[in-house]
């Protein structure tokens, strides 16, 4: 497969509903709204080819592309931050932003926008014409700098002075399904102790940044 072929799938799967992927794929979606979103990507996933995929890297490996789907509503603007990838709080230290789990996922990716307005019906939501894209220099420098502040404040133990504030491009959220999903980090004393999952979101400014210069120019 290459990027050619990525997209001509694609196109095979452009204009579906969910409805229509959920019979395709012959399996139910996902019936509690707050597992919808991730239902869709893993539906995706499989109509491109992707089985089973847990992967810190990018999901298309040999190609070095992540798959990210990209709710709208009625006036085109993304409805959700976009999850990255999570952070392994402990062995953050240890990267540098292009060894990061951050930037493999990041340099290059397959956008797949989707319905997402709460007035369609979810089973009447489409998929629409997806994308590849690849941050250009000022988006990557500032992407960069996105991801060096805030690694720098969970790597000194400052984590719990991140909030969602933080970031021009890249936020810091936690990560947990529940409040009851505990992890081990660093505190300030270099202590380690239980803190929630934490995980890289693109925030939705930049994403209806993306998605405009795509198709609005």
């Amino acid at each position: 497969m290459n990027e050619k072929s990525l997209l001509t799938n694609c196109i095979a799967i452009e204009g579906l509903t969910f409805a229509q992927v959920a019979m395709q794929l012959k399996t139910q979606p996902a019936a509690a709204t707050i597992m919808r979103k991730g239902w869709v990507g893993q539906a995706i996933e499989r109509l491109l080819g992707l089985e089973n995929n847990s992967q810190a890297g990018p999901d298309f490996i040999q190609l070095g592309i992540e798959l990210k789907t990209l709710p709208l509503n009625a006036a085109m603007k993304p409805t959700e931050s976009t999850f990255v990838t999570g952070i392994s709080l402990l062995n953050l230290h240890k990267e540098t932003w292009v060894t990061s789990r951050c930037f493999a996922k990041l340099k290059r990716v397959l956008w797949v926008p989707v319905e997402g307005d709460k007035s369609i019906p979810f089973l009447a939501r489409r998929i629409g014409k997806a994308f590849l894209w690849s941050p250009n220099i000022d988006e990557e420098q500032v992407l960069q700098s996105d991801w060096t502040f805030l690694t720098t404040l969970i790597s000194l133990g400052r984590t719990s002075l991140i909030d969602a504030k933080l970031g021009e491009y890249l936020q810091v959220r936690p990560k947990a399904a529940t409040g009851k999903s505990l992890t081990f980090g660093y505190n300030e004393k270099g202590q380690k102790e239980l803190t929630l999952p934490r995980g890289f979101y693109l925030r939705t400014s930049f994403t209806a940044k993306i998605f405009k210069n795509q198709y609005i120019g």
